[in-house]
């Protein structure tokens, strides 16, 4: 089976370099593989995604070398596949309409905050509820009872109580657009993707994505989540910081050499000197990236 692999950003801001050791290590992981690397693009926030940060990404990762295979996806435009996936869940009854706002799942949950998703849903409309006049429903995936194991490769097994930790999910909000974990499984499955390298802030939504994977009659990719690049306040960096962006480091006058070895170094790949992508790969092994977060100037 051929390898292939992506790289998925959100055009909400320029890349930093958290983005572009993720991009830099699925590329590797690809081509030292003989395989192929695809480029998606995850505007499904019409309000936060901005055409300018697409065209900025695509140059941000051919000025570092960094290639990709295929047409590029972009998620604003496959709105009916989404529709076509959460439809199959819905009639197997593995979806259904949910007329709770945020603030009323708050009050009505009596477990604590679990990550992005907010409290553990309570089941309100679970068994079914009448619509909400004035409201649309966003949709949930069921969760059945049961822990969830993934094997990632770079932290080994994952066990999540996926409905005692954060509840039958999200995967169709209120105004219509699909929810990340339902678009990337979609397009993951759809595009091929049997590998998938990806910062370890996203490892907790693993187990929800591979029960969506079931669900639909997907293949589960092989994982693996690195560790990430943090500030030196132990905050993880973000594209509101100017300097640690690929844009950033142009103006202060780096060469795409010296920012590729300096994640090459980051990653655990090299020493920092400077060295073109390709020149990375075939000295390439997943078993060399390091499993510690690491600490960059910024």
């Amino acid at each position: 089976m051929t390898h292939r692999g992506r790289f998925a950003p959100s055009p909400t801001g320029r890349l930093h370099l958290g983005n572009l050791r993720s991009a830099l290590l699925g590329w590797l992981w690809a081509r030292a593989s003989g395989g192929e690397f695809l480029l998606r693009i995850e505007d499904l926030d019409p309000d936060r995604s901005k055409a300018e940060f697409t065209d900025a990404l695509f140059q941000d990762l051919e000025w570092l070398g960094l290639d990709w295979d295929g047409p590029v996806w972009r998620q604003s435009q496959r709105r009916e596949v989404y529709d076509e996936a959460l439809a199959q869940l819905a009639k197997s009854g593995r979806a259904y309409p949910c007329w709770c706002s945020r603030a009323e799942v708050a009050r009505a949950a009596s477990a604590p905050h679990v990550g992005e998703e907010g409290p553990v849903y309570p089941g309100t409309c679970r068994d079914g509820a009448s619509p909400k006049p004035g409201r649309q429903p966003s949709w949930r995936f069921r969760v059945e009872p049961g822990v969830v194991r993934v094997v990632d490769a770079l932290h080994g097994e994952l066990v999540q109580d996926v409905a005692q930790e954060i509840g039958d999910f999200v995967i169709r909000r209120i105004d219509g657009v699909a929810s990340y974990q339902l678009a990337v499984v979609v397009d993951d499955a759809l595009s091929g993707v049997n590998h998938v390298l990806r910062g370890e802030d996203l490892l907790s939504s693993t187990p929800r994505q591979v029960l969506l994977q079931r669900a639909l009659g997907y293949p589960t990719p092989q994982y693996a989540h690195v560790p990430l690049l943090l500030q030196g306040d132990g905050k993880r960096l973000a594209k509101r910081d100017g300097a640690s962006t690929v844009a950033g480091l142009r103006a202060l006058g780096w060469s795409p050499e010296r920012v590729v070895g300096q994640l090459a170094g980051w990653s655990g790949l090299g020493d920092g000197t400077p060295v073109k992508a390709r020149e990375l790969v075939p000295g390439f092994s997943l078993e060399r990236v390091r499993r510690e977060p690491t600490v960059v100037p910024t």
